[in-house]
C-alpha cells in the first residue's frame, strides 16, 4: 500500500497544485458572505466547500477561454450548462470521498509528510523542504494547512478507493474486434469525376423567360445589401506622427535603455550534473575523459534525462564560478568538477552561440514608429476630455472637424465596403445598430484612435434588376444547369455498374485507389469521399460523391478487412482495449458514486451556490 499512496500522492499533488499555481486560481474571496456559508453541499458527511466550488468553477471558465480564445463570462458558463457539469463533477468526488471515509480509507501522517515534503513547489532554494515556502503558498492560494492536508488525504483514500472499484475491468474482446475490424478496414477502389466532357448532350443556351425566372427564384444572389450612408469624424495615432515625431535623443535613450534586448553576449547550451561530493564528480569525469562514458550514460546513471540537466543557453555571467571553464572551451566537452551553490558538478558545453548586436542605425526607424505612436496616443488621450464635450455639448461633426484634428468623413457601409475606417469593427458595430434619432457619441479604436459618427440615411436591400445583371444571371444559370447535369449523369453511370461492369468501360479517366482507411484523403476527389465510399457493401457497388463543386463516381473493388498480425494493427487493438478499459472503470466508477449519494444522502445549499456565482458576475 505505500507505494501506491506514494504514487498517487504525487499526482493528488501535482492537480492540486497545477490548480493553484499554473492557472492562478487561488483562494476564492468569500469574505461578505459573514462566515455562514462554508459548503454547497454535502454527501453524508462529506461537504463540499464554497471555495471548492469556486475554485472549480474558475478553473472550467478558464479552461474554455484558453480553448476559445476569449474571455468566459459567467452567463456563457451557464448558458452552456458549466456550472451543472462542476456541480456533477464535485459531488461525484464528494461521493466517493465519503465512501472511503466510511471504509476508513486514509493516509496516514508519516505518508502525508512524505508527499508534502517531496514537492518541489514547497522546496527552497537548496533544493530541500522549506516550511515558510510551504506556509506562504498556502497562504497565498487561501488555504490554511489543515484544509490542504486535509484535501490531500482525500485524494490518496479516493485514488485508493477508486483502483478497488474500477481496477482490473477488462475489455470486452467482442466489442475489441469490432472496433478494430471499424478502424483497420481498408478499400481498394476506383473512381472518375463527372466533367462537361462526359455529358450525352450539349449544354442548351438559355432563353430570356427561364433567365428571367432563375433571376427571380434566385433573388438573394442578385440582392444588393443594405446600405448605410454614414457621416463621422475620426482621429488616429497615424494622423498625429508629423506632430509626435520624436527627436534624436530620445530614440538614443530608448536604444540604451533596451540594450539588452540590442547587445546579446555570446552564449552556450549547457548541461549540468551535479554529484554528492567531489569524489565522485571528479571518478564521472575520469569515465568521460577515458571514453569509458558520454555524459548521457552519466545522467542515466543517477536517474536522469538530459532533460533534465539541460541548462539552456547562458552566458558566462550566468554559470557563475563555472564560465570560466565553460567558456574555455572552442568545442563541445565536458569541464569539471566545479563547485557550485548545489554542489559539484560536471558541466557539458554543447554549441556555443556567437554573440549577437543590433546597431542603433538598424532598428532607429521601428524606434521612431514606436516612439511616434506611444506619444500620439497619449496627444489623442490628453484631448478626449475636450473632444467628448464639444459631442456632448451638441457641436456638429462638421463643426468638431474643422476645430479639432479629428478629420471628417463619409461612407457607404455596405458588407463589401473598403474605405480604411470600415476596417474597424468598433466602428462597424457601432454603425450597425445607430439610429437616426441618435446623438453622435465618441467611441474608441483599438490603435488608441477615437471616432463618432451620425446616421444620413438607409438603402434598404433590394434585387438588383434583370437588365443590370443579366449577364451574371445567365452565368449563374449554365453553372446551375451543368451541376445538375453532371448529377444526372453521375447518378446514370453508378446505376449502370456491377460487379461485371467496371468504372473503367465507360470511357471515364479512372484513378485507382488502395488500401484506403476510413475517412482517408484522396487527392482530387470531393471531400468526404474516404467517408462515403464505406458505404459500399459489395464488389462491384457503386456511389455517386460530391461536395457541391466536384462530382464524382467510385466503385468499390475490394474489402481488405484488418489484419491483425500487422504491427500496426496491434498497435491500435492496444489503444482501444486501453479505451474501453478506462470507459468502463469511469462507467462503474460513475455507478458506484450515484449509489455512495443514494444511500448516504445528498443536501444541496442553493442560497450557498448562488451566492458563490453572485461573487464571479
Amino acid at each position: 500500500m505505500s507505494n501506491k499512496l506514494r504514487s498517487h500522492g504525487k499526482s493528488a499533488i501535482v492537480w492540486v497544485l497545477l490548480a493553484m499555481l499554473v492557472l492562478g486560481l487561488g483562494g476564492f474571496g468569500i469574505s461578505n458572505f459573514g462566515g455562514r456559508l462554508a459548503a454547497i453541499g454535502s454527501i453524508g458527511e462529506t461537504d463540499v466547500t464554497v471555495n471548492d466550488f469556486a475554485r472549480a468553477m474558475r478553473n472550467q471558465m478558464n479552461a474554455a477561454a484558453q480553448n476559445t480564445g476569449r474571455p468566459m463570462t459567467l452567463d456563457d458558463a451557464r448558458a452552456v450548462g458549466l456550472d451543472q457539469q462542476v456541480k456533477a463533477a464535485l459531488f461525484g468526488e464528494a461521493a466517493l470521498n465519503e465512501a472511503a471515509r466510511l471504509i476508513g480509507i486514509s493516509a496516514g501522517d508519516q505518508e502525508l509528510h512524505k508527499e508534502i515534503t517531496s514537492a518541489e513547489a514547497f522546496q527552497g532554494l537548496d533544493g530541500k523542504f522549506d516550511r515558510e515556502t510551504y506556509r506562504l503558498t498556502l497562504r497565498q492560494q487561501g488555504f490554511t494547512e489543515a484544509q490542504f492536508e486535509t484535501n490531500l488525504r482525500q485524494d490518496i483514500g479516493r485514488s485508493i478507493l477508486q483502483g478497488a472499484v474500477a481496477s482490473g475491468i477488462p475489455a470486452p474482446s467482442a466489442a475489441s474486434d469490432a472496433y478494430l475490424g471499424f478502424i483497420g478496414e481498408t478499400r481498394d477502389l476506383v473512381w472518375a469525376e463527372v466533367t462537361q466532357a462526359d455529358l450525352t448532350e450539349a449544354l442548351p443556351e438559355p432563353t430570356e423567360d427561364e433567365l428571367t425566372a432563375f433571376h427571380q427564384a434566385h433573388s438573394d444572389a442578385f440582392t444588393a445589401p443594405e446600405t448605410r450612408q454614414i457621416t463621422y469624424v475620426w482621429l488616429t495615432p497615424a494622423m498625429l506622427l508629423d506632430q509626435a515625431s520624436p527627436d534624436e535623443a530620445t530614440l538614443r535613450a530608448t536604444y540604451d535603455a533596451r540594450i539588452d534586448d540590442y547587445v546579446q553576449p555570446e552564449k552556450r547550451i549547457v548541461d549540468r550534473l551535479v554529484y554528492p561530493s567531489a569524489e565522485e564528480a571528479a571518478a564521472a569525469k575520469a569515465r568521460v575523459d577515458a571514453g569509458e562514458a558520454t555524459f548521457a550514460d552519466l545522467a542515466e546513471a543517477r536517474g536522469l534525462t538530459l532533460d533534465d540537466t539541460d541548462m539552456g543557453e547562458v552566458s558566462k555571467a550566468e554559470l557563475g564560478a563555472a564560465g570560466a571553464a565553460v567558456f574555455g572551451l572552442d568545442a563541445p566537452g565536458v569541464v569539471g568538477p566545479i563547485d557550485t551553490d548545489l554542489g559539484p558538478a560536471l558541466f557539458s558545453m554543447n554549441v556555443i552561440i556567437a554573440p549577437q548586436e543590433t546597431t542603433f542605425e538598424e532598428v532607429r526607424d521601428e524606434l521612431a514608429a514606436e516612439a511616434g505612436n506611444d506619444r500620439a496616443r497619449r496627444m489623442i488621450g490628453d484631448m478626449t476630455s475636450d473632444l467628448e464635450d464639444r459631442v456632448a455639448g451638441g457641436s456638429t461633426l462638421e463643426q468638431i472637424a474643422e476645430e479639432t484634428d479629428m478629420q471628417l468623413g463619409w461612407i457607404s457601409l455596405g458588407p463589401n465596403s473598403e474605405e480604411k475606417i470600415a476596417g474597424y469593427e468598433e466602428f462597424r458595430s457601432v454603425a450597425r445598430k445607430v439610429t437616426q434619432e441618435d446623438f453622435p457619441e465618441l467611441a474608441n479604436l483599438p490603435d488608441g484612435g477615437l471616432f463618432a459618427l451620425r446616421l444620413d440615411g438607409v438603402t434598404a436591400a433590394a434585387l438588383i434588376p434583370f437588365d443590370v445583371v443579366r449577364d451574371q444571371v445567365a452565368a449563374a444559370w449554365r453553372a446551375d444547369q451543368l451541376a445538375q447535369r453532371k448529377a444526372a449523369r453521375a447518378e446514370e453511370i453508378a446505376a449502370g455498374l456491377s460487379a461485371e461492369t467496371a468504372l473503367g468501360t465507360t470511357g471515364m479517366i479512372v484513378t485507382k485507389v488502395t488500401a484506403l482507411n476510413r475517412g482517408g484523403f484522396v487527392e482530387g476527389a470531393p471531400m468526404g469521399f474516404g467517408e462515403q465510399v464505406f458505404a459500399l457493401a459489395a464488389v462491384g457497388d457503386a456511389i455517386v460523391v460530391s461536395d457541391g463543386e466536384t462530382i464524382a463516381v467510385a466503385q468499390l473493388v475490394s474489402i481488405n478487412p484488418v489484419d491483425a498480425a500487422d504491427p500496426k494493427n496491434a498497435q491500435i487493438r492496444t489503444m482501444v482495449d486501453t479505451q474501453l478499459a478506462q470507459s468502463l472503470a469511469g462507467d462503474v466508477l460513475d455507478y458506484y458514486a450515484r449509489a455512495i449519494q443514494a444511500e448516504a444522502g445528498l443536501s444541496l445549499d442553493t442560497a450557498a451556490i448562488n451566492a458563490v456565482l453572485s461573487q464571479m458576475q
